[in-house]
């Protein structure tokens, strides 16, 4: 789909090039757009429920206090829900950590330019073990210390 729409000959791709300069695929950004494609929906899903699950009462009330719609979205709403955007977040970074198949697709596993760790275990897989083992476990180790960082939050009600 990313090649689809934004190769060089894709829907937008090829207007990107021509209008802008700008080619997406096999470049740091193309990185980034591939990961993003892949992680968002943790991100969506979570903040849908979390917008769902917020209570209407509270932006009803910022509304008969004569607060506008942007002043009830930043103060009440966007505080009710930021325990469930913050939840879609890590989701949505944990997942893009681990990305294989769409950042490889494409923007190419170009070391040094556009190769992320799950690939470099990849080609580290072919040619030296015990460096897959290590990149592995340097992977395992930003995880769990992110993930633990947080845990307090989590846990703890506010």
């Amino acid at each position: 789909a990313l090649l689809l729409v934004f190769g060089r000959r894709g829907l937008l791709g090829g207007w990107l090039d021509a209008a802008f300069g700008v080619t997406l695929p096999f470049t740091t950004a193309g990185v980034v757009l591939a990961e993003a494609f892949v992680a968002m929906p943790f991100l969506v899903i979570a903040v849908e429920g979390a917008l769902r699950a917020a209570d209407t009462r509270y932006e009803e009330a910022a509304a008969t206090l004569g607060a506008g719609r942007w002043t009830t979205f930043t103060h009440v709403t966007l505080p009710l829900v930021a325990p469930g955007v913050a939840a879609g977040a890590v989701l949505c970074w944990a997942r893009a950590l681990g990305e294989f198949g769409a950042t490889i697709t494409f923007a190419g596993n170009f070391p040094g330019r556009t190769q992320t760790m799950p690939l470099a275990v990849y080609l580290a897989l072919e040619t030296d073990l015990e460096a897959a083992i290590v990149l592995s476990l340097v992977l395992l180790a930003v995880s769990v210390a992110i993930l633990a960082g947080l845990r307090d939050r989590w846990v703890t009600a506010p």
